[in-house]
């Protein structure tokens, strides 16, 4: 599908608004995005103009969203663009929204902790036991494959 994928890096403008809606948990927050260059003649950096966006999250991101951020903290927020027009009381609008799939911390201007947020309860999913990934040292390796090798013969004898 076309979609304008953006990659915005600015600072949350609003406290998030959280929302639960019928399909889902819902979250939404300004974020300010300003230009900087550097002015020769000034020998400094300058802003230039900001651009508001309205960004959405939905769902676990929503929920993490509303929980992590407030006003102020540097943001970069990857999501579909969707730039709307509208007429209200004979002024024509526009709005920039972003659609986000991910928000993180920008760790340029600061440090973050990451903590794993809880999963939300199934009804009926039967807990089932972690399957054990790691690789068994090389001595119960060989006695596992020579059990695993008589247990194949048995079976074919039978």
């Amino acid at each position: 599908m076309n979609e304008t994928m953006v990659c915005a890096v600015g600072r949350v403008a609003t406290q998030p608004v959280y929302r639960e809606m019928a399909s889902g948990p819902s979250a939404r927050f300004r974020l300010a995005v300003t230009a900087r260059y550097w002015d020769r003649e000034k020998n400094t950096w300058t802003d230039g103009h900001t651009n508001f966006f309205t960004v959405w999250a939905n769902r676990q991101l929503a929920t993490n969203t509303a929980a992590s951020l407030t006003v102020g903290e540097p943001v970069i927020v990857q999501g579909r663009l969707k730039v709307r027009t509208d007429v209200r009381e004979g002024q024509s609008w526009t709005s920039a929204d972003l659609d986000a799939i991910a928000i993180g911390h920008d760790l340029a201007w600061g440090t973050s902790a990451f903590r794993r947020g809880g999963k939300p309860e199934t009804a009926a999913s039967p807990a089932s036991p972690e399957p054990n990934w790691e690789t068994p040292p090389n001595d119960s390796a060989e006695s596992s494959d020579a059990s695993a090798q008589q247990q194949t013969e048995a079976a074919l004898l039978t």
